[in-house]
């Protein structure tokens, strides 16, 4: 089969693989139907994923059709549409009993498919604890709309989640990638009574205002003055960082309130330090982390409802046997990409 695979630092190629097959009773073999390029995806080509490991198959955001199953498996039966989660998760540790299954601790647990383990640019993959992984679609539920929930838009309903937002609260965004836009989303059914979206790209700007006129917009230089004016109480009551650059980073505590929580979903390249003095007596309570993906039924029956829409999203659509031009517009940003499609004809 073919597979987009990590062959060195830098370095992602398309070639040929051995199809998946099942190792355990709790296994499943998906047969993909769509895929999705992720910013996760560029960190582990430029070597900043230090468990990612070389010679896996990339991918960690797809749909498709179970092929077959192990014994144990009994949430999803062959020729089900399903969503595959990001991680990994036994269901039965400390961890995942806490709905904390970034974190579980099986060998495979938390982030795996796609960089420890073969993930899902590819036309097959073995999702290991499949009973936890898997989601069944809705028959009304296209592919399309159901590409993320297993990654980005699982973060965004993380995200809101643990942000602890109230309707009474202003919420900062900071980044509208694909995450920030889906943390949007996710903000949005909190109802709180502002949003605020700071964004340096144009492009992505103009599509924020495109799609949901009722979110304040703002470029960096000019956030704090919006903070300012928009936020009664001396800064945003919650800020979600999910741009992942140093400046971003350090606008996220700086554009908080006292006492306000600061929610930190952006993966950063290098070591980020917080002034300590200078923050002193703000009373900032930081959540960080990566996302722990233990809602995907719950945002199906959303977007079943109408009340979630990521295609919109979709800017680009390429064949598997594409894959390489389709990494070359989303890793440079080009013609104002926001998310590819990789289609599995």
């Amino acid at each position: 089969m073919l597979a987009c695979t990590y062959k060195k630092t830098g370095n992602f190629e398309l070639t040929e693989k051995n199809k998946p097959q099942l190792l355990d009773t709790k296994d499943a073999i998906v047969k993909i139907t769509m895929s999705s390029i992720c910013s996760s995806d560029i960190h582990i080509k430029h070597g900043s994923v230090a468990k990612a490991e070389l010679g896996i198959t990339v991918g960690h955001e797809m749909v498709g059709i179970v092929e077959s199953i192990g014994s144990d498996v009994k949430n999803v039966k062959v020729g089900d549409r399903v969503t595959v989660n990001v991680e990994t998760f036994c269901g039965e540790c400390f961890f995942c009993k806490k709905g904390f299954v970034n974190n579980c601790t099986d060998k495979n647990g938390g982030w795996a498919l796609g960089c420890r383990i073969d993930g899902g640019q590819a036309e097959y993959i073995r999702v290991p604890y499949a009973n936890q992984g898997l989601n069944k679609i809705p028959e009304t539920v296209s592919d399309e709309q159901a590409l993320f929930v297993g990654d980005i838009l699982a973060t965004g309903f993380w995200a809101a989640k643990i942000s602890e937002i109230k309707e009474d609260d202003t919420v900062l965004i900071i980044g509208a990638g694909p995450t920030g836009i889906c943390t949007l989303i996710c903000t949005i059914l909190k109802n709180p009574k502002k949003i605020i979206v700071c964004e340096k790209n144009k492009a992505r700007r103009d599509f924020i205002k495109r799609y949901y006129p009722n979110v304040i917009v703002t470029e960096p230089e000019n956030c704090i003055n919006i903070i300012n004016r928009e936020c009664e109480r001396g800064g945003a009551d919650v800020v979600i960082e999910v741009a992942g650059v140093e400046e971003t980073f350090q606008m996220a505590w700086m554009a908080a309130r006292p006492n306000a929580i600061v929610t930190i979903v952006a993966l950063y390249n290098k070591p980020m330090s917080l002034p300590l003095p200078d923050m002193y007596g703000k009373n900032l309570t930081f959540k960080t982390g990566g996302v722990d993906a233990c809602d995907c039924a719950e945002i199906l029956s959303l977007i079943e409802k109408g009340k979630i829409d990521t295609t919109p999203l979709i800017t680009h659509k390429y064949q598997l046997k594409d894959i390489e031009k389709a990494y070359e517009i989303f890793e440079n940003k080009q013609e104002n990409v926001i998310k590819i499609a990789i289609v599995n004809s």
